[in-house]
């Protein structure tokens, strides 16, 4: 009965620890964003920069952002945004859709890639946080 009980109790720390890790890691994703800002935006009111406003990116086709100029290679990528796909974009955009007008040079550190998608993706489409 012990051991079970210790097993429970291991559980339900690591259930709480993982959620709050998450938070953490959509906090520290908001400072990685600082990154992001000269050309992006993101939250309620965002607007197109020299890139492209990033609400709702989860789930949305690359060079469909409204009222934004995008480069044919975006435009025909044939992208859905997703985790695994901004993983592999962030780390060298020119390198996963050659033609991209975006000159940043990437983000090669997994823990920050990880904590900025957190960020990015915690926007639905009008901008607000998800809950």
């Amino acid at each position: 009965m012990k051991k079970l009980t210790l097993t429970a109790l291991v559980v339900i720390a690591s259930s709480s620890l993982a959620s709050a890790v998450l938070a953490q890691d959509a906090a520290a994703g908001k400072t990685s964003f600082n990154k992001c800002l000269p050309c992006h935006a993101i939250g309620e009111g965002a607007k197109n920069k020299v890139g492209p406003e990033l609400n709702g990116l989860d789930g949305r086709k690359s060079g469909s952002a409204p009222d934004y100029n995008y480069s044919e290679a975006n435009k025909n990528s044939g992208i859905t945004w997703n985790e695994a796909v901004f993983k592999e974009y962030i780390k060298d955009p020119k390198a996963k859709i050659p033609g991209t007008k975006m000159t940043f040079a990437g983000i090669k550190n997994e823990t920050e890639i990880n904590n900025l998608w957190a960020y990015v993706s915690s926007f639905d489409k009008d901008g607000k946080q998800k809950q």
